[in-house]
């Protein structure tokens, strides 16, 4: 005897509260969907080069080929948007809530939340999160008759009657059992169609909304969907012109970089004690990531750092895929030995030896031989050594014991500011004889950085950036909060493209 299948029959409030959950399932489908399509820069390589977990392997090898990358971005792209809409209408309910289940499962076996950092999370759930119980919500969806906006059981008979030329059996001659089934089969499809024609309304409120706000313009705010974290970066806008760019030792860089001083917290904020741990507050992880991208965005594609800030570089490019480069002063570590050989290993564009470091060995009357070996060490490992000094007494030193950096790494700046003139040093005095360097740096003929420009934010950079570049820096470092960017890359831009009174040549 044939097994009559048997049909779950939901009241009216219970069909409501499927149609509910399932349309805003649909509603988060389709948002996360169509701001990625919208999203030239979009991909799902950060998300997939974070993965930690038990397949990580697979998902890096993912990333890190460009075939399977862009099949994947599309594969997540338009399975969003088509689960999304599948959901929100009503269409094909069960294979879009299973498609849309198995998104979820990638995107949670990638990276669970009991492997994310801290700052990654929207929350700190330990097993659960959004995805697994926006998953769970899915497989209910699968599995219950919700409410569907296409009468599928006449959609069938036309298909069999009309196109396939198939008999079917009369209603008359069904069981009881059957009949019944059937009845409550079109019951049920009646109803869902006129509970899914609030699906029209809705899809045109989130149209009508998204085009309001400009929603797919904006970054994402959250880690579903193949996506880390997306940084909201200031407006590039006001952006005047393009930072020219230079080549020093073989590495291409913007004739203005970033320093590390405020994201490391390094304030040189004098007697006011709590600013050093007022800009550490500031800058946090994701500000940091923010100030890195904005810089790239406006041309700066260069930051000196601390040989300790070396994982901050490594998770940046990680997480954002930027090509922010880093010259290392390997120092912060115990040792220049070891500062070179980490940063040296975790990426670094150059290096060279902190000026804090030769400074205290001309102190000391020690011997800047042990510079010519670290120096070595460097361009062993393959990439451009230099030397950094604080006082211009160090370079001479050098040059006398005929050391050649591939650069040098100077502070330049003027006094013409009030706690220059204070008669009792503080924290105040970067460059102490000026014209000293001046003088000394234009017989050098390899490449110069200018740093503490600024002089840690006494001078405007208007004035600081002019003065360092006429008087021969080639190349110029300067600390700036993510607000600054855009007023710094324009000042330097202006100042470079305008007459200058240099008297040194450009080295690179």
């Amino acid at each position: 005897m044939k097994k009559i299948k048997s049909e779950i029959v939901f009241s009216n409030v219970q069909l409501i509260i499927l149609l509910v959950l399932r349309i805003a399932i649909g509603w988060h489908f389709l948002y996360e969907g169509l701001i990625k399509l919208f999203n030239p820069n979009w991909t799902a390589a950060s998300y997939l080069k974070y993965s930690n977990w038990i397949f990580a392997d697979l998902f890096h090898t993912m990333a890190e080929n460009p075939t399977i990358l862009s099949i994947v971005d599309f594969c997540n792209i338009w399975g969003l948007i088509l689960v999304g809409l599948a959901l929100i209408f009503g269409v094909l309910t069960k294979y879009a809530a299973l498609g849309g289940a198995a998104l979820l499962l990638l995107y949670y076996v990638a990276n669970p939340p009991f492997t994310l950092p801290e700052s990654m999370k929207e929350g700190s759930y330990m097993i659960v999160d959004k995805n697994l119980v926006e998953m769970i919500g899915l497989i209910f969806i699968a599995f219950l008759p919700t409410p569907s906006l296409i009468p599928w059981t006449k959609l069938k008979v036309f298909i069999q009657t009309k196109i396939l030329h198939k008999d079917i059996i009369p209603s008359e001659q069904l069981y009881p059992c059957q009949q019944a089934a059937k009845e409550e089969r079109e019951i049920l499809e009646r109803r869902g169609f006129l509970y899914n024609l609030i699906s029209v309304p809705i899809a045109g409120t989130f149209t009508a909304v998204a085009a309001k706000t400009k929603a797919f313009t904006k970054p994402l705010d959250g880690i579903t969907g193949a996506t880390t974290l997306n940084y909201d970066f200031l407006d590039i806008s006001g952006l005047k012109g393009d930072l020219p760019q230079t080549n020093m030792c073989g590495v291409e860089l913007s004739r203005l970089i970033m320093g590390c001083n405020l994201i490391g917290g390094w304030a040189h904020s004098r007697d006011l004690r709590y600013v050093g741990s007022l800009v550490k507050k500031y800058h946090t992880q994701e500000k940091v990531f923010e100030t890195f991208a904005l810089g790239e965005k406006c041309g700066v594609n260069a930051i000196i750092i601390n040989t300790a800030l070396t994982p901050l570089m490594t998770a940046y490019w990680k997480e954002t895929r930027g090509n922010l480069k880093f010259i290392s002063d390997c120092a912060g570590v115990g040792s220049a030995e070891k500062g070179i050989e980490i940063s040296c290993d975790a990426g670094a564009a150059a290096c060279y030896i902190q000026g804090e470091i030769t400074d205290r060995i001309l102190r000391n009357g020690e011997s800047f031989e042990i510079v010519g070996e670290w120096l070595e060490m460097i361009r062993k490992r393959g990439v451009p050594a230099g030397i950094g000094a604080h006082s211009i007494s160090v370079f001479k030193e050098c040059v006398k014991i005929g050391l050649k950096p591939d650069f040098w790494v100077k502070t330049i700046h003027h006094h013409n500011y009030w706690s220059a003139r204070h008669p009792e040093e503080n924290d105040n005095l970067w460059c102490k004889d000026p014209e000293g360097t001046i003088e000394f740096m234009n017989t050098l003929k390899e490449p110069w950085i200018g740093f503490k420009v600024m002089a840690a934010g006494a001078i405007t950079p208007q004035d600081g950036f002019k003065y360092a570049y006429e008087n021969g820096a080639d190349i110029i470092c300067a600390g700036m909060y993510d607000f600054q960017i855009v007023e710094d890359v324009n000042i330097a831009s202006e100042i470079l493209a305008g007459p200058l009174d240099r008297k040194r040549p450009w080295r690179c």
